[in-house]
């Protein structure tokens, strides 16, 4: 109904009536101002990531791959291939020691278990090399293949995990007991590209097959794939994982191929199930969770920016922000202390004469110039 307040007229009725519109006029100030903050409040709470430090590593100019933190002693290991795994110490903005003889072994980065003060080299020629992580010490390298790409670690059944290259009809993985580092397994799955995997702490340990759109859920202490889950249509080429064991939740990102674009996707660590996925930018390489900030942070090489989500429980999860890094930042590591991301990057070059890993990019770079191997530090 159209209500009028003009139509009679009446003794006082003029007062009455400037009363009255005073009221509504108040009213719809008061109305437009409320809805106006409530414009201006965002749905989600903006953390504000940001790069914080950016220090170059003077160098030759070599590729480079994964990083991770010791965050005891706040060093920052970095997988810079033929120069080495070298030991970042943010403190003084300078790298202390190239672990020994992972130059000429080429290093792709470290697992580190501090429950066994212990780092491992992973060497794309084949070797591991343990080394202390306290002194640093190196021992002599250990040789178990001919092609190594990463390890993970499983510390409930204390078995260290090898990514070997692959066969004509899959890829083994070789098994190690830990501190001992001597083999125990092996186990065979059918995916040419094996990636990223992580433990629940319990009795699963999750590894992307990149190349199947699938997740292998194996028991490393039987040496058995107990589950494989597909990931398609949310997530193509899952490439990086990390769990959530409080949830039981498997966080991935997936670099997308085809009609299926990049994502962040999570999976019910029990049945399969894809609980939620989200797109994020491309070319990642690395997922990071943090359980205190319940906070999800994906890095994305080839668009040049890190996506930032937040944990409202098992199967809620908000996008937050996107923040812009550089070229070719695709891997990331957390100081679990400090909450302190480190990433590293190069500027690079796609030399035609070469290579290229199009299945990343069509002009992927793999030629990196002296002098710009960087430590990029993000923070709030």
């Amino acid at each position: 109904m159209k209500a009028s307040f003009v139509s009679v007229r009446r003794p006082g009725g003029t007062a009455n009536l400037s009363g009255r519109n005073r009221m509504i006029r108040s009213s719809l100030a008061i109305s437009t101002t409320a809805l106006a903050l409530i414009m201006m409040t965002p749905a989600f709470a903006f953390d504000g990531w940001h790069q914080q430090h950016a220090t170059m590593i003077e160098g030759k100019g070599s590729g480079y791959d994964y990083v991770s933190v010791d965050s005891a002693t706040h060093h920052v290991f970095l997988g810079h291939r033929k120069e080495g795994l070298q030991v970042f110490d943010p403190a003084t903005d300078k790298v202390i020691k190239v672990i020994d003889k992972t130059a000429t072994d080429s290093s792709d980065g470290a697992v580190l278990i501090p429950e066994f003060d212990l780092g491992i080299s992973n060497n794309e020629d084949g070797t591991i090399t343990p080394f202390k992580l306290s002194t640093l010490e190196a021992q002599a390298p250990i040789k178990v293949g001919e092609d190594l790409d990463t390890s993970h670690y499983d510390a409930v059944s204390k078995r260290l995990v090898l990514n070997m290259g692959a066969g004509q009809d899959g890829t083994e993985l070789i098994m190690l007991d830990v501190p001992s580092l001597k083999e125990v397994g092996r186990l065979k799955v059918p995916s040419k590209k094996v990636e990223g995997a992580d433990s629940d702490g319990k009795s699963a340990f999750f590894l992307a097959a990149q190349d199947l759109d699938k997740v292998y859920k194996i028991d490393t202490k039987a040496g058995k794939v107990v589950a494989t889950y597909d990931t398609a249509p949310a997530c193509g080429h899952p490439t990086a994982v990390t769990v959530n064991a409080a949830d039981e939740r498997v966080y991935i990102s997936c670099r997308g191929h085809d009609a299926i674009k990049p994502s962040f996707t999570v999976l019910d660590g029990d049945s399969g199930k894809i609980v939620y996925s989200a797109e994020i930018g491309g070319g990642t390489d690395s997922i990071v969770y943090d359980g205190d900030l319940k906070r999800i942070f994906t890095a994305n090489g080839v668009s040049a920016n890190l996506n930032v989500f937040e944990v409202d429980g098992p199967d809620s999860y908000k996008p937050l922000e996107t923040l812009g890094t550089r070229a070719g930042v695709r891997t990331m590591a957390m100081d679990r202390q400090t909450k302190a991301i480190y990433a590293i990057t190069a500027e690079g070059s796609a030399d035609a004469s070469k290579k290229i890993l199009t299945a990343v990019s069509p002009f992927y770079a793999n030629t990196f110039f002296p002098n710009t191997f960087t430590v990029l530090t993000y923070g709030k």
